[in-house]
């Protein structure tokens, strides 16, 4: 049995990373091990934040131990859980990183811990250069690179990436399947949870809303007279982090409203498999990524996606077998929606999703950490 501590996002916060960091707990405390989840008492300050609320309404994850602790913004708290942190003689100490902001306290962290020479420090690294970049980010993150022995990302584009701020060992594996948001329902069933009317078909976008999704494009897509001729509605499922006038301007401009269905909210946890049951197909029409966690809660559900050729995607969602890989443009994704339902693809693609989904095990993420030891 290993003694872990992960340095993570999780409740009360709410999030990817968070629900990433917790689910990776589990996994490991079924494999046998001891963990300890350090968590933000402050991840960021208000003003920093672009969503409602950062923090979650949903039941607490049961047997998981959370200490809520890190302040992002407080060396003082830095040091203070550095030590406390080393002083449990950790086997290994996990780090979820995602935005170079946190590099000075986490980077920070680690190098207190270290300090007691027992502690194998690895970093988990959704992104190392953000989707929105700002000043400062390289050097922040070639601060938090250096406090690590190794490295384990989710596509070969975060690899790359982080290849830039270290030498130390890169392992790539899969981001792991979403499988703790239930069963898929009936369609009759989600239909009814959601209040939708069953004579449309649904597609859906889901997650946080930002600029570099691309939802704009998803919009324009609706509003190409072969879409708007099929029996076919877009569910926007999400949290404007950002303006939201903006695409209500597009809605209005290419007046699709009708093919609408808004629930611009964040979505708990609770009620996520209604809305991968009720649709057919999880379009995801970024301007840039790295890799999504919103495919790995498709393949759960076991839809197929629209993806656009950019960062890892293309990994995760081969093209022709799990859904469309297509260009960074309207017209793409609208050819793609069209011949989902004119030529009737729902089966040829759950074959290939169900073959697809054997590689994204937590099992597997575990096995490439260890290695990586």
């Amino acid at each position: 049995m290993k003694k872990i501590v992960l340095l993570s996002p999780a409740y009360p916060l709410r999030g990817g990373i968070a629900t990433f960091g917790e689910r990776l707990a589990q996994a490991f405390q079924q494999a046998g091990n001891q963990v300890i989840i350090y968590t933000f008492s402050l991840q960021y300050p208000n003003f920093l934040f672009p969503g409602k609320t950062q923090y979650s309404e949903d039941a607490p994850p049961k047997d998981l131990d959370i200490q809520v602790k890190i302040n992002s913004i407080s060396p003082l708290n830095w040091w203070k859980i550095g030590r406390e942190i080393r002083q449990l003689n950790a086997d290994l100490v996990l780090t979820m990183f995602w935005l170079p902001f946190m590099a000075p306290c986490l980077g920070t962290i680690l190098r207190q811990i270290r300090k007691n020479k027992t502690s194998k420090t690895i970093a988990i690294v959704h992104n190392i250069i953000p989707h929105e970049k700002r000043l400062g980010d390289k050097l922040f993150a070639k601060y938090f690179a250096q406090a690590n022995d190794a490295f384990v990302v989710l596509s070969n584009a975060v690899a790359e990436d982080t290849r830039q701020f270290t030498n130390q060992p890169i392992a790539i594996t899969p981001h792991p399947i979403y499988d703790h948001y239930g069963t898929p329902l009936d369609r009759e069933e989600a239909l009814s949870a959601l209040n939708l009317e069953e004579n449309y078909r649904y597609i859906l976008f889901f997650g946080f809303i930002r600029d570099y999704k691309g939802l704009d494009l998803l919009l324009e897509a609706m509003s190409n007279p072969q879409v708007k001729a099929l029996p076919v509605k877009l569910i926007i499922a999400g949290e404007y982090y950002g303006n939201s006038e903006k695409y209500e301007k597009i809605i209005d401009t290419l007046a699709i409203k009708s093919q609408l269905v808004l629930h611009t909210h964040f979505i708990a946890n609770e009620q996520i498999k209604y809305y991968f049951s009720v649709a057919d197909l999880v379009v995801q029409p970024y301007r840039s990524a790295t890799q999504s966690g919103i495919s790995q809660v498709a393949y759960h559900f076991e839809k197929p996606m629209v993806v656009t050729n950019v960062g890892g995607l293309p990994e995760i969602v081969p093209h022709s077998e799990a859904g469309y890989v297509v260009e960074v443009n309207p017209t793409a994704i609208a050819e793609a929606i069209v011949d989902f339902y004119y030529n009737d693809m729902m089966d040829k693609f759950k074959e290939g999703l169900l073959r697809q989904k054997q590689k994204y095990s937590w099992n597997h993420l575990i096995h490439t950490i260890e290695h990586i030891i």
